[in-house]
């Protein structure tokens, strides 16, 4: 009884102090992230506020409330920007070198943002204990592996053992402490090398609901499309599951491994801002000289930074850097 009115006390804190904490909603952002860049182009539907965000990183939200004639002025800044030697072209290298310049800059200020809210640190470094309670409150270790024992779905409990995980395999020098450069790998773990089977891992722990270490296909559907029936199948639910089928199940015995896993979400030689560079290329090179101009982006615009032509888009303040 004890137990059920302390998981019930932390759940109400839990919800209160999402907003507070910044602590992640029901899906890892990390794996939504990943299953982003897998679903984005697929034929039938394309996802554009996924190019917004691989373009302009943390301002695509910014964009979307800006007027048209905003959106265009901004956005012609940064491609004089985007053409580092000043030809009047912007070649594919260019808009990579971009791309990959605006996920780093959201990734750093994100690392930074959120390192600078915990103080104490330990001759520079972060401790595990002090994430968690900076981040957490007031539940232990302990006390959330018998919450996770009694009530495998209970959230809060599941996050912090899912960090605590995390932060051990970020942990390079197995200090128990985390230096600036490491904490990098725990918040954003996809990025990293040495933290790929921790992302898989992840993955497969988030969607395999009954916990047979494999993905089923309702599993699959379920975890892509929360809240669809799957008797329904839409078109965007037959798509995937032709993918499944196709692509993702490779021994066609109708479950995904933890390798089939891994070679979903983290394909080999798979370079995000390559494949994105070159469809916006695509899309935009009216004249099919394999470079764009000022003119041909432009023209595209909401392919770019897109807008909801909002009467306040001018009151919203102008960057510094633009």
């Amino acid at each position: 009884m004890k137990l059920i009115i302390f998981q019930c006390v932390v759940l109400t804190f839990y919800i209160c102090s999402m907003s507070v904490y910044g602590v992640t909603n029901s899906k890892e952002p990390v794996l939504e992230k990943l299953q982003a860049q897998q679903q984005h182009f697929r034929g039938e539907e394309h996802n554009q506020d996924y190019d917004h965000e691989a373009f302009l990183g943390q301002e695509a939200e910014e964009f979307d409330n800006l007027t048209q004639e905003e959106s265009q002025r901004r956005l012609s800044v940064i491609v004089d920007k985007i053409d580092k030697n000043n030809d009047g072209y912007v070649t594919q290298e260019e808009l990579k070198d971009w791309i990959k310049f605006t996920q780093t800059r959201y990734i750093m200020n994100d690392v930074h943002s959120q390192w600078d809210n915990h103080k104490n640190l330990e001759n520079g470094k972060l401790s595990w204990a002090l994430y968690r309670k900076d981040t957490y409150g007031f539940m232990s270790d302990d006390e959330a592996k018998e919450a996770h024992k009694s009530d495998d779905s209970y959230t809060y409990a599941k996050m912090i053992l899912r960090d605590k995980r995390r932060w051990a395999a970020a942990d390079v020098d197995a200090d128990g402490l985390l230096a600036k450069e490491e904490f990098i790998s725990f918040l954003h773990p996809e990025e990293s090398v040495h933290m790929k089977d921790i992302v898989v891992y992840e993955t497969m722990d988030d969607m395999d609901k009954d916990k047979d270490n494999k993905i089923s296909m309702n599993e699959y559907i379920a975890d892509l499309f929360p809240g669809v029936e799957p008797n329904e199948e839409p078109n965007f639910i037959k798509s995937e599951i032709e993918q499944f089928k196709t692509y993702r199940d490779k021994d066609g015995d109708g479950f995904l491994d933890i390798g089939e896993i891994k070679d979903w979400i983290l394909p080999d030689n798979f370079d995000h801002a390559e494949a994105e560079s070159r469809h916006l290329i695509y899309e935009s090179d009216s004249d099919a000289d394999g470079k764009l101009t000022k003119e041909e982006i432009l023209a595209k615009y909401d392919l770019y930074v897109g807008s909801q032509a909002t009467d306040f888009g001018e009151a919203i303040m102008k960057h510094d850097e633009l």
